[in-house]
């Protein structure tokens, strides 16, 4: 059920990078206006991110979830009528979304945590982490048709009905402990009890501790730089490949699909090899910062050579290995949380994807501008591989497998 909160956090979320090309032909929106649509989710996503890490790990994730996702479902329902309004109107109902996908994750992290053996959690995560990629998928694939058979508005009047139904049946089936849970048997509650490391609900939260742990600013910049490149590649593929290869509407998303597939795949192998090398006796703290490296590397050097791509299909090859390669990621500094502080994981997971909202903030909108001011987005492709470069150094210097909190 979180794995499919995901999938359809990434389609509402998605969508809109698909819907803006219509969008922008309809109201005249210039590449400046695109951006700052592309990027106001995450101006409500950034405020919402601790403050449900907080609210699920001190009285529980499963509601903090639910009005989660009914809140940007009702968001995704009201856009077409915002955008009919105003561009301002529009821009506020993308920050409202963005308010309500805040709290997806670090609610996640914090049932992860409290449900998932430690042997298992990167697997877990990794599978959530991948509904990123199915959501991205589902919505590329079902975008252009939508748009092009019913219009752009039914766009979002689907996916928010999607998401409104998720919260009925969410309510119905899911608790907050394994202790909690409709007709979990004896043998499985007594598995997952024995090896789960997490401590009680949290009561009192070591603020002070958490700032100063080297190990807790490691996540936070692998997050913020693995976010700055994922955000700008998946918000801005579709307009790149219309506008610098003459892909059209009916065909982008096809194309566009075909990194995030890569990726899925990419994400869900990671989460069983790190599992697997943790068995096979390798430190969590090595096997953590083994995959993050390969991720950041593998998605910086593909970036340096699309510059150089003269037709479509060469340059999806290319963002395709960095994309996937990027995802490996979630692996590491993506289930670090549970490691390092696994009392505290939502809040943990709230404090780095606060901080890793900002590329989405700011990245994606300073990424329009670029493309305004330079006719290309080769200067928007070498930032990217220099952010890389530089969360793959201070991951090494300063990540750790080790609980800290």
């Amino acid at each position: 059920m979180y794995f499919l909160a995901t999938v359809l956090c990434y389609v509402d979320r998605v969508s809109i990078s698909v819907a803006i090309i219509p969008l922008a032909r309809r109201f005249g929106y210039a590449a400046g206006a695109q951006g700052l649509i592309l990027s106001a989710f995450f101006w409500g996503y950034f405020w919402t991110q601790l403050l449900g890490g907080w609210m699920a790990d001190r009285f529980g994730a499963r509601r903090v979830l639910a009005v989660g996702v009914a809140i940007w479902s009702l968001a995704t329902l009201v856009t077409p009528a915002a955008a009919a309004d105003s561009f301002s109107i529009l821009f506020a109902i993308r920050v409202i979304l963005g308010l309500g996908e805040g709290v997806n994750f670090p609610a996640i992290h914090s049932l992860t945590a409290r449900w998932m053996p430690a042997v298992e959690r990167a697997r877990s995560l990794s599978l959530n982490f991948s509904g990123m990629y199915a959501g991205t998928v589902l919505a590329l694939i079902a975008s252009p048709w939508i748009i092009i058979t019913f219009g752009w508005p039914a766009l979002f009047y689907i996916s928010g009905a999607l998401g409104l139904g998720w919260v009925a049946v969410w309510m119905f089936c899911a608790a907050d402990w394994p202790e909690d849970a409709r007709g979990i048997s004896t043998a499985e509650l007594a598995a997952i009890t024995a090896s789960r490391n997490a401590a009680a609900r949290a009561e009192i939260i070591p603020w002070r501790k958490i700032a100063r742990e080297p190990a807790v600013w490691a996540i936070v910049l692998a997050h913020f730089c693995s976010n700055f490149g994922f955000n700008i590649l998946l918000l801005w593929l579709p307009t790149f490949l219309h506008h610098s290869f003459g892909v059209t509407v009916a065909r982008v998303g096809v194309y566009s699909i075909v990194p995030w597939l890569a990726t899925f795949a990419a994400v869900n192998c990671a989460g069983w090899i790190a599992d697997a090398m943790i068995v096979r006796g390798i430190s969590v703290g090595a096997t953590r910062k083994l995959i993050q490296s390969i991720a950041f590397a593998g998605g910086a050097l593909p970036l340096l050579a699309l510059p150089a791509a003269h037709s479509a299909a060469f340059a999806i090859a290319l963002i395709t290995i960095s994309a996937a390669a990027n995802g490996l990621g979630l692996a590491a500094y993506g289930v670090n949380h549970l490691d390092v502080g696994p009392t505290y994981a939502g809040i943990l997971m709230g404090i780095s994807n606060t901080i890793a909202a900002i590329p989405g903030m700011i990245g994606v909108a300073v990424a329009g501008f670029i493309v305004q001011a330079s006719g290309s987005f080769t200067a928007v492709f070498y930032l990217i591989a220099l952010v890389y470069a530089l969360g793959m150094t201070g991951y090494l210097i300063w990540a750790s497998g080790e609980r800290r909190l």
